[in-house]
């Protein structure tokens, strides 16, 4: 039974991510995240323009409200729009920005977009990114165009921590699929090679003078104390 209710929960945080996703297009929606508090459902939606998702004097978001609310029969739903730092290397903006491209100028421009998209996640810090668009693009006969740069994994466990997103574009010719992965600048890959700094050098090598100074001490020590001796033989 507490299984069963688990897997209930998760089938409905599913479908209330679903929604939202398709309901909020256009708004550099990235994704979605539900939290469970004492209050009631809090829902945080990621996106690159929280402004929109608002609407005039938070219509959009007082309509999403109730309609979470009817449909999935949520308590007290509690919507928050956080916005994404750097929207560059979120795979799912880069994938929405993409189709709209595409939607608006059409399929005979999409290698001048690819080119454009690309450049614009590799300056903002992005390690590798590869962008694959299939479809009757630009002839009648269906095709699958490849752009890459950078540095990329596609496998390993450093490839699980490669965003990834994909969506469809809805042209006069036909459906276009769009594939994005972005290797992200903060991935630290497992050959990585750290350059020991000077420093560490150099407090090594007082740590050894020390060293031979507490070993040098007491012969120093025996040393004048014979040649105290000495003087006062002499005298």
């Amino acid at each position: 039974m507490i299984e069963r209710k688990f897997v209930a929960q998760k089938i409905k945080e599913f479908q209330i991510e679903e929604y939202i996703t398709q309901n909020l297009e256009n708004v550099g929606h990235s994704h979605t995240k539900m939290i469970k508090t004492p209050l009631g459902e809090k829902i945080v939606i990621f996106a690159s323009r929280p402004g929109l998702i608002v609407g005039r004097k938070g219509q959009n978001i007082k309509q999403l409200t109730r309609t979470l609310k009817k449909r999935f029969e949520l308590e007290n739903p509690q919507i928050e729009i956080s916005e994404v730092e750097n929207p560059n290397l979120d795979a799912h903006i880069i994938v929405e920005k993409i189709v709209d491209a595409l939607e608006r100028f059409g399929s005979e421009k999409f290698k001048a977009i690819g080119h454009r998209i690309m450049t614009d996640v590799l300056r903002s810090g992005a390690l590798g990114i590869e962008i694959v668009i299939s479809g009757k693009v630009p002839s009648a006969r269906a095709k699958s165009w490849r752009f890459y740069s950078g540095y990329l994994k596609k496998c390993g466990d450093i490839a699980n921590y490669v965003r990834k997103a994909d969506a469809q574009a809805q042209l006069k010719t036909g459906i276009i699929g769009v594939k994005v992965s972005i290797m992200p600048p903060d991935l630290k890959l497992p050959d990585d090679i750290e350059l020991v700094d000077k420093k560490e050098i150099k407090v090594e090598e007082i740590i050894e003078a020390k060293q031979e100074a507490v070993k040098e001490g007491p012969k120093r020590r025996r040393k004048r104390k014979n040649e105290g001796e000495g003087t006062k033989v002499n005298e």
